[in-house]
């Protein structure tokens, strides 16, 4: 009996899902929706209605479907956008410079903030009593403003008890999710666990809605299929398991493109370029596995500990804003903003108005640029939202409005970007992607809005002539094109170098610029592998940076899907730490994420932790979905010098990892 698995990858622009022949491993339907970010159901729900309907046979597929797997760039998204809910943290043990070396301000401005005493040291044992006290009146005092909390403790990995506690007091005083840094990471660096924790936080909602969304568009089509999401090392886990640690999907959709470039290519020995419409996301795979980031996830300039695919992320896509510096040049800005032809296709009062727009001898205040409801969007406001930023959101709708109409001050401004922050308002304007209609290189939207879009950019900037026409902003499009180009060459070169490349150094510039020359010499830059490069804008972009970076590039088909094939395929895989520690005394301790454990005999203590790392990872593959799963254990050890046998261990660290397919049931 034949049995499918269906992929879905929701994007900042789109959602994509396909529909793939297990046994014969190959694609058997594809198909696109614009993710509805106001209301995520929506997108997934057309995705899936519009891929089981390319089957021809779609009530058959949804009954034969043995696994639905969902890849996403939303948590990447948000914390590259800076989105999410309001949280509160709370540090025990913490004194000032620890808090602040966790970064958390700067990631989140606005998170309420607690130090408190508590913690234990590296043996485990308890530095000070926790203060219950204090955490108690935090809580009474944040539980209207915070959505969700984030908890970190000293040496938590070495015992949890103080950040367990707090996970009680939360939920009692407050009924909010709760994220405790040591269920997210292992390792000792208390600061960087904490904000890894807090942004986890800071997406639950969004990771948990996204789940929902998926689950109706299943239940709309009877699918009774396990559900599964990918993490960020490009395996799976259940859907009920990141609803509670969602800081692991970081990466998920570049995770899952990697995955499905390795599918689709056939390679062994390659570079991963994916674009999408907010990042591109480049990563390298050697002898056909992907390298994992030892360090932990970096996105949006923010060292995180998630295990995840060693992959750099630049906020560089095709609906990245295109802007100007101060010296007129074209500067394409990290955030996302909807295209204008994207606007005037959904919207043709958008290209009505761009028209009286570049007619007006006078010109407008920020013509051609848009605000409206995300897609989806319910049109409520959230409670607690400031009294004029309430009265700036009820001035938008569903329908475009021209910043121009709205904006009187940059009080106005202010509002307007707390509102775009929050994910209440998006903004529309000109992108790459419009840039490529202009030019004929893409054309699924509104060409004209594009047009109209090139020439009021170009006036606002540049003084353009009132009659100025087509040649014009053709001209305008052709330098965005190659800002593009040069800047993905530039990230190529520096996420592939392993070193810190200067964007400004001479040689980068000959080699990215396509003329290949500096002065008198001849200059090459070039990766080693083939680049693979997947996402809706590869095709557009990518010839020209084969082209200037003198290298081959592979434009699979099926390569704008490959997120969702990715997710298809992905296999579940779990991974567990137990590490021992010496008291110093003839005795040693077995951390496992509980109390300490004690153990008098060191080869005693190296056989217990073994055995609980492989009892731990497997039980947790099975609880992510595994079938048949299959265990490795491996042992890092320090002893003394010139002592024999297990005598002399001062500490170990064992890592398990469990890995299998997706089980069907």
């Amino acid at each position: 009996m034949s049995s499918y698995a269906i992929g879905i990858d929701t994007g900042g622009t789109y959602t994509d899902a396909v529909v793939v022949d297990v046994a014969g491993h190959r694609i058997l339907a594809k198909a696109k929706a614009l993710t509805t970010r106001g209301d995520l159901a929506i997108g997934v729900a057309d995705a899936l209605d519009a891929v089981l309907a390319a089957t021809g046979r779609g009530e058959a597929i949804a009954a034969a479907t043995t696994l639905v797997s969902l890849s996403t760039t939303l948590a990447t998204n948000a914390i590259v956008e800076g989105h999410g809910s309001s949280i509160g943290v709370i540090l025990a043990g913490f004194d000032a410079q620890m808090a602040d070396r966790t970064g958390i301000a700067a990631a989140i401005p606005g998170a309420k903030l607690l130090r408190c005493a508590g913690g234990h040291d590296h043996a485990g044992d308890e530095a000070a009593a926790l203060d219950e006290g204090a955490v108690a009146d935090f809580l009474n005092a944040t539980r209207d403003s915070v959505e969700a909390y984030a908890i970190g403790a000293q040496y938590s990995v070495r015992n949890p008890a103080h950040e367990h506690r707090i996970r009680e007091m939360v939920r009692d005083f407050t009924g909010r999710p709760a994220t405790v840094s040591s269920d997210l990471a292992q390792a000792l660096d208390a600061p960087r666990r904490a904000l890894t924790a807090a942004l986890n936080a800071r997406i639950i909602a969004r990771i948990v809605a996204l789940i929902g969304a998926v689950r109706q568009g299943m239940a709309r089509h009877a699918i009774t299929a396990p559900l599964m999401i990918v993490k960020g090392d490009g395996t799976l886990a259940t859907a009920a398991q990141i609803a509670e640690r969602p800081i692991e999907t970081i990466l998920s959709g570049p995770a899952a493109s990697v995955i499905g470039a390795k599918f689709l290519s056939g390679l062994t020995d390659l570079i991963v370029s994916d674009i999408g419409g907010t990042t591109t996301d480049i990563a390298v795979l050697e002898g056909g596995w992907p390298r994992l980031d030892a360090t932990g996830a970096l996105v949006g300039g923010h060292r995180t500990m998630v295990q995840a695919i060693d992959m750099r992320t630049f906020g560089l896509g095709g609906d990245s804003e295109v802007g100007f510096d101060h010296l007129g040049q074209i500067e394409l800005k990290p955030n996302r903003i909807m295209p204008l032809a994207l606007l005037g296709a959904r919207f043709p009062g958008v290209i009505a108005q761009m028209r009286a727009a570049l007619a007006n001898p006078e010109g407008e205040p920020y013509a051609g640029r848009y605000a409206l409801r995300p897609l989806g969007h319910s049109g409520s406001a959230p409670p607690g939202l400031p009294a004029r930023d309430g009265e700036l959101l009820a001035r938008i709708g569903a329908d475009p409005v021209p910043l121009g109409t709205i904006l009187r001050g940059p009080m106005a401004r202010r509002a307007l970007d707390r509102l775009v922050g929050l994910g209440l308002v998006a903004l529309g304007g000109f992108t790459p992607s419009d840039a490529a209609h202009v030019l004929d290189l893409q054309a699924q939207w509104s060409r004209e809005a594009a047009v109209l879009g090139a020439l009021l950019a170009t006036r606002s900037a540049r003084m353009l002539a009132l009659d100025a026409g087509e040649a014009e902003g053709r001209a305008f499009a052709r330098e965005v094109f190659e800002a593009v180009a040069a800047k993905t060459g530039r990230v190529l070169i520096a996420a592939l170098a392993g070193v810190p490349i200067d964007g400004a150094e001479p040689f980068v510039q000959a080699a990215i610029s396509g003329r290949g020359r500096l002065g008198s010499l001849a200059v090459s830059i070039a990766p080693v592998w083939p680049v693979v490069a997947v996402g809706g804008p590869a095709p557009v972009f990518y010839p020209e940076v084969g082209r200037r970076l003198g290298c081959a590039v592979v434009l699979p088909e099926n390569g704008d899907v490959a997120n969702a094939l990715g997710a298809a395929v992905a296999m579940i895989k779990s991974r567990v730490v137990v590490e021992i520690s010496s008291s110093g005394l003839g005795g040693w301790r077995i951390h496992a994420g509980g109390d300490p454990v004690p153990v008098s005999d060191p080869t005693e203590a190296l056989a217990r932790a073994q055995d609980i790392a492989r009892t731990q990872a497997l039980a947790r593959a099975q609880a992510f979905g595994a079938a048949d799963p299959q265990v490795q254990v491996r042992l890092d050890r320090i002893d003394l010098p010139h002592i024999g046998g297990d005598a002399g261990l001062v500490a170990a660290t064992i890592v398990a990892e469990c890995w299998g397919g997706a089980s069907p049931h």
